[in-house]
C-alpha cells in the first residue's frame, strides 16, 4: 500500500513539473511580449530539485525507468538497502525484470528474499505513470515478517497452553458426570462440560481470526464451490438437528469452481450458517444456495430468524458485537464468526454482506471471486 501511494504521488509530481514549466514558458513569453521586466520567475528545475532533493531523504527506496528503459533516478535508499553487493545484484535484477513486465501488465509487486547473513525481505513493485514512465518502490519488510513469525509461533504457543488444560477439565467433568447418583453434582458436572467446550470454541475463533488477519499470500487451488456448502451443511447437522432445524441446499447444474483457500472457504459457510441455526426459531428453515455470479460465485444463506435491527446492520461484523447478547449465552455463540467469515471473504478479494428485516430474517451473501488477488499457486 506504501509503495502504491508514492508510486501515485510520482506520478503526480511528474506532472506538476510539467505543468510548472508550461506555466513559467508561458509566462516568459508573455513578459517578452510585452516589454515588462517584472520579477524573473524560479526556474521550473529549482521545483524539480526540490523534490528530488525530498525522494533522496526518503527510506523507500525509489527508482524511476523511462518508458525506453533508461533509469531516470534511483535514490539512495534503494543502494543502501540491501546491505551486500551480491544483494544489490538481485535487487537491479528485480527492479529491471518488473519495470519491463509493468509495461504491458499494468501495476504489479513480488517479494524478494535474500538470504544474507541477516536475511532480508522486500516488497518490489512497480506502478505505471501516465507519461509511460515506471515507478518502481522497493521497501524492507525485514521487521513486519519477523513480527508475522514471532505472532506465528505466539499462537501456535496459546493453541497448546491453552486448549490443554481446557480440554483436561472437560474430561474431568464429564468423568465426574458419569461416577455420581447426586442430580446436583451430575447439573453441575454438565454445566462444566459445556462452559469448557464453549471456551474451547472461543480459543479455536480467536486462533483462526489471529491466522486470517496476518495475512500472506493465499494457497491457489480449485474450490467446488457445491461441494463446500454441502461439507459446511454437514459439520452444522448436528447443531440444526439438536434445535430442530432443517437446513437446505439449492445449487444450480452449471460447475460452480472457484480459487482459493478450500479449509477457509467452507469455514466461512459454517459460520454464516451455524449463525443462521442460532438465531432461528425451533422448527424453521435455513436455505443455503450456490449461484454463479459474473465473476464468481455467490454462497447465499437465508433464515426465517429473529432478524437484525437497522441500527446494528454496520456492526454485525465487527468481533465481540451480539445483535442479542442474552440470546448469545444461551446459543454459545462467540461474537466472532461473522468477523471471521468478513476477513475470509477480503482474504479472497471478496466481500460479504446481509440484507435483514427485524423479526422476518435474514440472508447472507458471501461473494467468492474465481481467481483470489495475489494468490500463489
Amino acid at each position: 500500500m506504501t509503495g502504491f501511494l508514492l508510486g501515485l504521488f510520482i506520478g503526480a509530481v511528474v506532472v506538476l513539473v510539467a505543468v510548472d514549466a508550461g506555466v513559467l514558458l508561458r509566462r516568459r513569453r508573455r513578459v517578452d511580449r510585452d516589454g515588462q521586466s517584472g520579477s524573473a520567475p524560479v526556474p521550473a528545475s529549482r521545483g524539480a530539485d526540490r523534490f528530488q532533493a525530498a525522494f533522496d531523504e526518503l527510506p523507500l527506496g525509489v527508482v524511476l525507468v523511462a518508458a525506453d528503459g533508461r533509469e531516470m533516478y534511483r535514490n539512495p535508499a534503494v543502494t543502501h538497502l540491501p546491505g551486500s553487493r551480491h544483494g544489490e545484484v538481485l535487487l537491479d535484477e528485480t527492479v529491471t525484470s518488473i519495470a519491463h513486465a509493468a509495461r504491458t501488465r499494468g501495476a504489479l509487486a513480488e517479494e524478494l528474499s535474500l538470504a544474507g547473513p541477516p536475511r532480508r525481505c522486500f516488497i518490489v513493485a512497480a506502478h505505471p505513470l501516465p507519461t509511460g514512465d515506471i515507478t518502481v518502490t522497493v521497501e524492507d519488510v525485514t521487521e513486519s515478517r519477523r513480527l508475522d513469525e514471532v505472532r506465528t509461533d505466539f499462537v501456535a504457543n496459546v493453541s497448546h497452553e491453552l486448549k490443554t488444560p481446557v480440554g483436561a477439565i472437560s474430561v474431568l467433568a464429564e468423568t465426574l458426570e458419569g461416577e455420581t447418583a447426586d442430580e446436583n453434582l451430575c447439573r453441575l458436572a454438565r454445566r462444566m462440560v459445556i462452559e469448557a467446550e464453549r471456551m474451547s470454541r472461543t480459543i479455536d475463533d480467536l486462533l483462526e481470526l489471529s491466522r486470517i488477519e496476518m495475512g500472506g499470500t493465499i494457497e491457489q487451488q480449485p474450490v467446488d464451490a457445491v461441494e463446500a456448502a454441502a461439507e459446511a451443511i454437514e459439520r452444522v447437522q448436528h447443531l440444526a438437528a439438536r434445535s430442530g432445524i432443517e437446513v437446505s441446499l439449492v445449487a444450480g447444474s452449471a460447475p460452480a469452481v472457484v480459487q482459493g483457500d478450500r479449509g477457509r472457504i467452507v469455514s466461512a459457510v459454517v459460520n454464516l450458517v451455524e449463525n443462521a441455526v442460532k438465531y432461528s426459531g425451533s422448527g424453521s428453515r435455513v436455505s443455503v444456495r450456490v449461484v454463479n455470479d459474473l465473476d464468481g460465485v455467490v454462497f447465499e444463506v437465508e433464515d426465517a430468524g429473529i432478524g437484525i435491527p437497522p441500527d446494528a446492520v454496520d456492526r454485525i461484523f465487527e468481533r465481540f458485537y451480539r445483535v442479542d447478547r442474552a440470546r448469545s449465552r444461551d446459543t454459545g455463540g462467540t461474537g466472532l464468526g461473522l468477523s471471521i467469515v468478513r476477513n475470509i471473504a477480503s482474504s479472497h478479494g471478496g466481500d460479504v454482506r446481509v440484507e435483514s428485516r427485524e423479526g422476518e430474517g435474514s440472508t447472507f451473501r458471501l461473494r467468492i471471486p474465481r481467481t483470489t488477488p495475489g494468490a500463489r499457486g
